[in-house]
């Protein structure tokens, strides 16, 4: 009964995060940054995040590459449902390049009434 209930609970939490990846967004990102971005990913609007009403805004910090790779994002703050998302489709963002690498300030914000 225990194995039947966890693989009920893990088939559920694999689900959830499915339809989490396939959401369309409802996410505006704005950036504080120096440089110009080239390529943006969309972001995924949590399913879970939006039928709970969840909105607001995540902060991040992208260090990009001098070819204009997302070398790493590190969270600054906002809802931990969120967050995971922003990262994600920041982590695909393409920056122009530079002659050295970058610390890009990134807000993207949540509305599910959006």
């Amino acid at each position: 009964m225990k194995t039947l209930m966890r693989k009920g609970h893990i088939a559920l939490f694999v689900g959830i995060t499915l339809v989490c990846a396939l959401a369309h967004s409802k996410a505006q990102e704005s950036t504080n940054a120096a440089r110009k971005l080239v390529l943006k990913t969309e972001v995924a609007y949590p399913t879970i995040a939006q039928s709970m009403n969840i909105r607001g805004v995540v902060k991040l910090e992208a260090q990009v590459a001098p070819n204009g790779t997302v070398k790493s994002v590190v969270v600054k703050g906002g809802h931990p449902l969120l967050t995971q998302s922003a990262m994600t489709a920041v982590g695909h963002w393409k920056f122009e390049p530079a002659a050295h690498e970058t610390r890009e300030q990134i807000e993207i914000k949540f509305d599910p009434a959006q």
